[in-house]
């Protein structure tokens, strides 16, 4: 099926306008905050052509690539000064590989390797993965960020075992409210939520699950609950991804939606910043996922193309 959605000129100019914005908040370092938010807008860049020294953005799209291979310990664990931990380690190495995807770099591949190693290390019985580089504990949030990771990775050609991403859809199945259609945070927790039930939905589209009967009951467990303002940018990060890869008029109207209020909140000088929705983690997270979500239809991040 076609993707009929296009970006139009005004959401091309809006997302100009946050890049330009973007830029200016690098560190010296090439980081942009912590690994996690380093990632993030590594990939908004990415998402509209800017590649290591390729397109406008080249120059601080290959110091903030840099920045993350210098996290990278000796074990693969992608730990920065700012601290972090596996949830930040999944969207790094996420990053990583969509990087080595759309360039080949060597010196890439080899901190994606190290990095996916020790993600296949640190799963634990259950199928899932918790904040901390080992075998413990589990939760659909830090576990949906190890299975974006090696899906990039193993896009790319990077060796990630069949049995590491069955054992994780297990897990995140385990998750799976039946009466509302939605996703708990762990297999017994209270109830499902929005962004959970995005992360679900991406995972099971991710492994090659596209007939599975929880995504029409989690789709439609989306479009009920869609305004939830908790973890609204983590939420729609994976929203955007998830409903792009169910297609058809459902990803049509969400986008439509999406695009209608996010181009009304940017600011005048180019970020987002919602002080009633995630203001923690500041501007430039909330900046890098407003970006993502709009640039969907380019389609040029590999983990985005069908």
């Amino acid at each position: 099926v076609k993707d009929r959605v296009k970006m139009d000129e005004a959401t091309k100019k809006s997302v100009a306008k946050a890049l330009r914005w973007m830029k200016d908040q690098q560190n010296p370092d090439g980081s942009w905050g912590n690994t996690a938010i380093t990632g993030f807008a590594l990939l908004a860049f990415m998402a509209n052509g800017h590649l290591p020294n390729q397109g406008e953005y080249g120059p601080e799209v290959a110091r903030g690539v840099r920045y993350l291979l210098a996290c990278t310990r000796a074990d693969g664990y992608i730990l920065g000064d700012r601290g972090g931990n596996m949830y930040c380690h999944g969207m790094a190495t996420l990053a990583l590989s969509q990087v080595y995807g759309m360039t080949g770099d060597e010196d890439v591949r080899k901190a994606l390797k190290k990095a996916v190693d020790l993600i296949i290390r640190s799963q634990n019985h259950e199928g899932g993965w918790r904040y901390d580089p080992a075998p413990t504990g589990a939760d659909i949030s830090v576990t949906i960020m190890q299975v974006m990771a090696l899906r990039g990775a193993k896009d790319g050609g990077i060796h990630v075992p069949d049995r590491v991403i069955a054992d994780a859809v297990r897990y995140i199945n385990r998750c799976f409210d039946r009466r509302t259609g939605g996703y708990r945070y762990q297999p017994f927790s209270s109830g499902p939520g929005y962004a959970r039930t995005a992360a679900g939905v991406c995972v099971l589209q991710l492994s090659g699950e596209f007939d599975a009967q929880e995504i029409r009951a989690a789709v439609e467990y989306l479009e009920r609950t869609e305004d939830d303002r908790q973890h609204y940018w983590y939420g729609h990060y994976y929203a955007a991804h998830a409903l792009n890869q169910v297609g058809g008029e459902v990803w049509e109207k969400y986008y439509e939606r999406m695009k209608t209020g996010l181009l009304a909140l940017q600011r005048p000088s180019g970020e987002w910043y919602d002080q009633r929705r995630e203001a923690g983690y500041g501007p430039t997270y909330q900046t890098a996922i407003a970006v993502l979500i709009l640039s969907v239809p380019t389609h040029y991040l590999p983990i985005y193309q069908k």
